[in-house]
């Protein structure tokens, strides 16, 4: 859930930034992001139980990556309510 959550986000922030070309789902810098996202949710101790990061006692990214995702949730946090309504509010609600 919580990964394709930050996709469907980046992805907004990303189209929205005017990032993408009609050939690429994200840019090279979102895309990486995204990886990186990935990768720290996946080793996240709390698995399941995960708190949202900004409550969260253990801050597993590295603070340049922790500034870029952000970012990203601001532009992208209230733009989902268009894009995905129902994922938004289980999102905020959580």
């Amino acid at each position: 859930m919580e990964k394709r959550t930050i996709s469907m986000m980046l992805s907004i922030y990303c189209r929205g930034k005017n990032h993408i070309s009609s050939q690429q789902n994200l840019c090279e810098s979102c895309k990486t992001l995204e990886e990186y996202a990935h990768k720290r949710l996946e080793n996240c101790p709390f698995g399941e139980r995960k708190p949202d990061c900004k409550s969260c006692m253990i801050h597993c990214y590295k603070p340049q990556m922790r500034e870029q995702i952000r970012i990203v949730m601001r532009y992208a946090g209230i733009r989902m309510l268009w894009h995905a309504p129902i994922k938004a509010i289980k999102h905020f609600l959580k």
